[in-house]
C-alpha cells in the first residue's frame, strides 16, 4: 500500500491564494482529501497557510503539479510517498 501525500505551505495568501487555487482545481481528479489550516483566530485572519493533500494517480501527475506550485511565489511545497 502506498500514499501520497503533498504538502503546501502558502506564505502570502493574499498575493497566493488565488494561484494555487487555480493549479488545485485543474488537479481535482487527482485529489481524494484536502484539508486546509490557517492560524487565523476570529478577529483577524493570517497571511499564511497549509494545504495538506492525499493524491491520487500517476507520479507523473504528481510530479507536474508540483513543479507548477513551486513556480508560485511564497509557496514551498514537499510530495511525500508513503509505503508499507
Amino acid at each position: 500500500m502506498e500514499k501520497s501525500i503533498l504538502l503546501v505551505l502558502v506564505g502570502d495568501r493574499q498575493e497566493s491564494a488565488l494561484k494555487v487555487q487555480k493549479i488545485l482545481t485543474e488537479m481535482g481528479c487527482f485529489v481524494k482529501t484536502r484539508l486546509g489550516i490557517h492560524d487565523g483566530t476570529p478577529q483577524a485572519c493570517t497571511n499564511t497557510g497549509l494545504i495538506i493533500l492525499e493524491l491520487l494517480g500517476e507520479n507523473a501527475d504528481k510530479k507536474s503539479v508540483v513543479a507548477k506550485l513551486e513556480k508560485v511565489e511564497s509557496v514551498s511545497v514537499k510530495l511525500v510517498n508513503l509505503s508499507i
